[in-house]
């Protein structure tokens, strides 16, 4: 296969792990950009990511315009990965869901979302919220358009994880592997500190030393990473579609 059919490939294994890890459930949508054509990116069809396959996906422009005739409805919120990738040319894919257990975190002030389990460290030092309102005021709190897209983009700032208050998050990586590893861990990482709020005492943060140190040790294609996607991917029930590319 070529490097974008296997990534299309990729791109339906994503949407189908994130779905089996309840990382998203009938919305949500996880997005990656043509490596041919960086102005343009591939995301699914307005469909549930648990039933999505190769067929379902369409390209669009960094606008949120699908290439060519398509008459499929398409994701209301694909401003959010236009906006995104548009803002950060290293970014290659995002995911947009709505995991319960960050909800709180875009909600108030006393707690900020950072990591502390070492599965967490991805999520970086600093996850900024974004409020939709401080700029246009009362919305449905969806991301409908290129403005919105482009103002969550700019709170994102270099950041890896965006909170987005009342709704739910925006993460954004080098490779659908680390974008995928980063979102199923982001809701562990927010359940422990819950429950280490709960328990009392000052919370122990990463220092900004131990996360530079996961980051220098992290490959898309390590044993390590490789591992985690491959089993993954055989509890949603893809695991024949998982190829690994020659050369890490």
């Amino acid at each position: 296969m070529s490097n974008v059919d296997t990534l299309l490939n990729d791109l339906v294994i994503a949407n189908r792990i994130l779905a089996n890890e309840d990382v998203v459930d009938a919305y949500g949508h996880v997005s990656v950009r043509n490596p041919d054509k960086p102005d343009r990116f591939f995301l699914a069809r307005s469909l549930a990511p648990e039933f999505i396959t190769r067929d379902d996906i369409i390209e669009f422009t960094l606008d949120g315009k699908p290439v060519g005739d398509e008459k499929r409805a398409p994701y209301l919120e694909r401003f959010i990965h236009g906006g995104i990738f548009e803002a950060r040319p290293d970014v290659m894919a995002v995911v947009h869901a709505h995991a319960e257990d960050i909800l709180p975190f875009g909600l108030t002030n006393a707690t900020p979302l950072r990591p502390v389990i070492h599965s967490g460290s991805f999520i970086g030092s600093n996850v900024p919220v974004w409020d939709i309102a401080d700029k246009f005021g009362d919305t449905n709190l969806l991301v409908a358009n290129v403005e919105q897209g482009q103002d969550l983009a700019k709170c994102l700032g270099a950041n890896n994880v965006a909170l987005m208050r009342g709704h739910g998050f925006a993460a954004a990586a080098r490779s659908l592997i680390e974008v995928v590893r980063m979102s199923v861990y982001l809701p562990r990482n927010a359940r422990a500190l819950w429950r280490a709020k709960q328990l009392g005492g000052q919370i122990k943060y990463l220092s900004q030393g131990e996360i530079d140190a996961r980051a220098r040790g992290y490959s898309p294609y390590s044993v390590e990473t490789w591992r985690a996607w491959e089993y993954w991917a055989n509890k949603a029930g893809v695991g024949d579609l998982v190829t690994r590319p020659q050369k890490p």
